[in-house]
């Protein structure tokens, strides 16, 4: 057969034929702008032969395997933190104290410890090996996401002979995967307590119920010492879920907490032991204790591991007992040049941008052009370009004294407008008022005495107000008492609401100067980041105790009365973390509450390692410079919600709780840190609807929109549009009674609806409460 011809080196190449018949047209269309390379510059690649390619992949699996190795070495070893195991019992009436029982006793060699906040430490000499485990008390929210917030494994304990999965387990789940869920493990306990033919159908019972929310997790058994002991085995060995939002920061469990008084003041010192954790600590910055706030250190001092495999001699006492470990050295000391700043708030002067006091020729410059300028009626604070499109009326004199009236009555008209406050997001049903008799009996007081009326009467309001919202999105009644021109100067017209300019910094309010703004928020945080891997020396693993300074008396011995044995965490902040700025989250609704939440609504946020009090305005979460503000969160929608609030650096988890009026707690959207930015543009937009009187091929009379013809020229530069989709503008008023004639792209049909769209930028409130002190009936006390 003949052989195919391969193209080499030495292969002819032939001219290509030069045609002369071309147009100029045709050589720029083929050309089409392309031009020639001067040279063509190949990199020599280096092909690997086949043992050298082997060789690669094996070297690449080595370092991964090592690199798993290393981080699973990191855990429970000699010279590392014991692993942080949190008990939680999926049943509210479960105690877990039977299990730790188990898993003392499980071992031989075990060397069980206890520290005086009830944290359980299990050392195994066979496995090398340490285990730490603590257990939240059963009903407290707050302190079972403190603890998940640092521990390494999550233990759930279920049990055979009681409902394995109540409300409260099914709590627990949902708000262990919505904060970031550490590894878990599931366990069954009294299967041998059932009948021998009915052990396989309970355990199975069990994992079908686990499996809705952990599909992967296997249920192991625990009842026997060998089960403790492979529960054990599992912990140590299995794979770590990685939360990123912590691995970033330095965090640690305090096992001994001592407050000490100053001679001089109400302040005193704060002294936190435990295991550092995660990242490094660095002494000059600041930390933020978990219900107190945030504070300066003064100094960090180590000490021996307290809590070892075997007690030898150097830890024992003559009777053979656990002694305490008294080495202690100075790891670092804080430098009061160096030290952050606990300054949360700008402190804006009101003097900046003020000019020198004006020349003489300035002056009468100045007099000559006030005596020519045309007066418009404008909102207060409003820029040259926002009121461009706003129709100038005649030329007057600053003397004139009906034109000086006006001013003042426009004046007092704007000082008492809200600039996010509409009558019709407050839009009262009293017709709705009746319904609510008939449901309940008029002679059964007992069942009146557990109705709370008022409350059932506002939720009601509520309810009515987001359909209405949702069936007629932003329409709102153009006012007869007051001129249209004036209920909504504040708002303007849009060509199109995604590319039309709006600026950033425009008539930004007071709140705007008190807060702290990045150049760019993702370069800081990658620099952040970068920063605290490399400059300082970490002390993973040391069990170290930080000086914590100036945490007042009151608060300290609120929080301690509060609920003695609430888990106190601390966490280690990054640079700038302390300054407030605006944040942006995105959540998400759960399926747990189907309420309707209002904007600027009290609700209890926990992002990352913090949580407060704020009430947040929503947003769509949409690309583009401008989102649409939202009046209502409707169930099963997400949005973004907007707050002042402290830096934080993403990722960070989300957590929004809503209080009701039992002091009970409920999750109502869960999602993650957007950004820390405050130059989002949240834009509210109301539609003003008018409808067809007369309809003549394009052109038609449109009444019901406004009602007199001031109000018709005010807003003539604004663009029309109808619910089928035609376009159009205002040509002339018509009468004295809002009639006008529109011009549209096509003929309008009688039963369309002309819409004319406004848009007012919304800001937040300040309205940033930090929540110290926690209590097991979730009681919220703001500082």
């Amino acid at each position: 057969m003949q052989q195919p011809h391969r193209p080499g080196h030495f292969k002819q190449s032939n001219k290509t034929h030069k045609s002369r018949h071309r147009s100029k047209r045709g050589i720029a269309a083929a050309v089409k702008g392309k031009v020639n390379l001067k040279e063509i510059v190949r990199r020599n690649r280096r092909e690997l032969r086949k043992d050298d390619r082997r060789h690669q992949a094996s070297q690449i699996r080595k370092n991964k395997r090592e690199e798993v190795l290393a981080t699973k070495r990191a855990l429970g070893g000699t010279r590392n933190p014991p692993f942080l195991v949190c008990v939680v019992p999926l049943n509210a009436q479960l105690d877990v104290g039977s299990a730790l029982a188990i898993l003392k006793t499980c071992s031989d060699g075990a060397v069980v410890n206890e520290s005086e906040n009830g944290i359980v430490h299990i050392g195994l000499p066979n496995f090398k090996q340490r285990f730490s485990f603590i257990c939240p008390e059963v009903g407290d929210d707050f302190a079972l996401l403190d603890v998940l917030k640092i521990a390494d494994t999550a233990l759930y304990v279920s049990s055979a002979l009681e409902e394995p999965v109540d409300e409260w387990g099914e709590k627990v789940l949902a708000l262990s995967m919505a904060q970031g869920m550490p590894t878990p493990v599931v366990v069954a306990m009294d299967i041998e307590g059932v009948h021998p033919k009915k052990r396989t159908t309970e355990k199975q019972n069990v994992q079908k119920l686990v499996s809705k929310w952990l599909p992967e997790e296997k249920v192991m058994q625990l009842d026997k010492k060998s089960d403790g002991l492979n529960l054990l085995r599992k912990i140590g060995n299995q794979k770590r879920n990685i939360i990123h939002h912590r691995e970033k920061r330095p965090y640690m469990l305090a096992e001994e907490v001592e407050y000490v008084p100053d001679l001089e003041g109400n302040s005193g010192t704060l002294r936190v032991s435990g295991y550092l954790r995660g990242m490094a600590l660095n002494v000059n910055g600041l930390v933020h204790i978990t219900g107190l706030g945030d504070f300066q250190m003064t100094r960090i001092e180590g000490f021996e591991d307290p809590h070892p495999f075997h007690l030898g001699k150097e830890n024992t006492n003559d009777d053979g007992m656990y002694a305490e470990v008294t080495k202690m050295s100075v790891l670092a000391v804080a430098d009061p040049a160096k030290q952050e700043s606990l300054q949360s708030e700008n402190v804006p002067d009101p003097m900046d941008a003020e000019q020198t006091w004006p020349t003489e020729e300035e002056i009468e410059q100045a007099n000559l052009e006030t005596q020519k300028k045309k007066i418009k009626k404008v909102p207060k604070g409003w820029s040259d370009y926002q009121a461009a499109w706003i129709v100038e009326s005649d030329a007057e004199e600053d003397g004139d004294e009906s034109d000086s009236g006006d001013e003042k009555e426009n004046d007092e008209f704007m000082s008492c407008e809200d600039d996010n406050s509409d009558p019709e997001d407050d839009k009262q049903f009293n017709d709705i008022e009746s319904v609510t008799e008939s449901e309940v009996g008029p002679t059964d007081e007992k069942y009146d005495a557990t109705i709370d009326t008022q409350e059932e009467h506002e939720m009601l309001q509520k309810l009515a107000a987001a359909k209405e919202d949702q069936q007629f999105p932003d329409e709102v009644d153009t006012p007869q008492d007051i001129p249209a021109r004036e209920r909504f100067m504040r708002y303007r017209g849009l060509e199109s609401f995604r590319t039309s300019a709006w600026d950033v910094k425009e008539n930004l309010p007071q709140d705007y100067s008190r807060i702290f703004q990045f150049e760019n928020y993702e370069r800081t945080r990658k620099r952040v980041f970068k920063e605290l891997e490399d400059s300082l020396v970490n002390m993973y693993g040391f069990y170290i105790r930080i000086h914590v300074k100036g945490v007042h008396q009151d608060l300290w011995k609120a929080f301690s009365t509060a609920n003695p044995n609430a888990p106190l965490a601390v966490f280690g902040l990054l640079p700038h973390e302390h300054k407030m700025s605006l944040m942006n989250v995105v959540l998400k609704r759960t399926g747990a509450c189907n309420e309707p939440i209002k904007s600027k609504e009290r609700l209890i946020f926990q992002v990352g390692y913090r949580r407060f009090i704020v009430n947040p305005i929503f947003s769509q979460h949409t690309n583009g410079s401008k989102h649409k503000y939202e009046r209502f969160f409707q169930p099963a929608s997400t949005c973004v919600a907007s707050f002042f609030a402290p830096i934080q650096f993403s990722p960070s988890t989300v957590l929004c709780f809503k209080e009701k009026k039992n002091t009970k707690l409920q999750l109502v959207a869960t999602g993650v840190l957007l950004s820390c930015s405050p130059d989002r543009l949240v834009i509210k937009r109301i539609v003003l609807s008018g409808h067809p009187y007369k309809v003549h091929k394009k052109s038609a009379v449109i009444r019901f929109m406004f009602f007199n013809r001031e109000d018709i020229v005010y807003f003539k530069p604004c663009k029309l549009r109808s619910k089928y989709g035609r376009t159009g503008h205002i040509k002339e008023p018509l009468g004295t009674h809002g009639h006008m004639k529109c011009v549209f792209d096509g003929q309008l049909k009688s039963q369309d609806t002309v819409l004319l769209n406004l848009y007012k930028r919304i800001f937040p409130k300040w309205s940033y409460e930090n929540c110290i002190v926690t209590s097991k009936d979730n009681d919220v006390v703001m500082e």
